[in-house]
This record gives C-alpha cells, structure tokens and sequence, in this order.
C-alpha cells in the first residue's frame, strides 16, 4: 500500500469516483465510467483529460460492437497515487474518530 498522501488533483469528487471505478478493473469503456459517475460527455472528458496530463490514467482506442470505442486504464502511478490518497482519507477519518470499515 502506499503511503498516505492527499492527492487534490484526485480529490474532486468525480475524479475520485473515476480513480475508484478504474481501480476495481484493468480497464472499463467511457461511456460505462461515465453513466458511473453520472456526468456529461464534456465533464467526463474534462475530468479524464486531467487524469491522463498527470499520468494517472491512459487511454485505449479501438472498434467494439462496429463503433469506435474509448477505454480507459488507471496506470500504476494512478494506482499508487489512489492508494495514497484512500490511505489517507482513511486516516484522517480515523483522527476525527470516524469508524471506516475493513
């Protein structure tokens, strides 16, 4: 696990949401993070355009079901750096004696 570190660029709510859903799987189509998450095509872009400009996450083009398709792979610096950013997050609801499962 890595060690605890806040990370502000994943912090933003839907980032996060994005970091978690990719980190349950090797890869997931953008229309399925994004239905996940909840937002529009642009805002899904945005968040995702940020992602990948710090490395977190890269993308994989190719045709599915005869449409071109967009998937998205959280990389290993993105995994490390969720993992850093969940393990704090959990330490600092542990300061506020906040009971977090697991």
């Amino acid at each position: 696990m890595s060690a605890p570190v806040f990370d502000a660029l994943i912090h933003a709510p839907g980032r996060l949401q994005i970091c978690a859903m990719l980190s349950a799987a090797d890869e997931v189509e953008f229309g399925v993070v994004r239905d996940g998450v909840g937002v529009s095509d642009s805002v899904m872009s945005k968040h995702v355009k940020q992602l990948e400009e710090a490395g977190y996450v890269k993308l994989r083009k190719a045709a599915f079901a005869g449409r071109q398709r967009t998937w998205l792979v959280l990389t290993p610096t993105g995994r490390k750096a969720f993992a850093g950013h969940v393990a704090e997050l959990t330490r600092l609801a542990g300061l506020a004696g906040v009971s977090v499962p697991g």
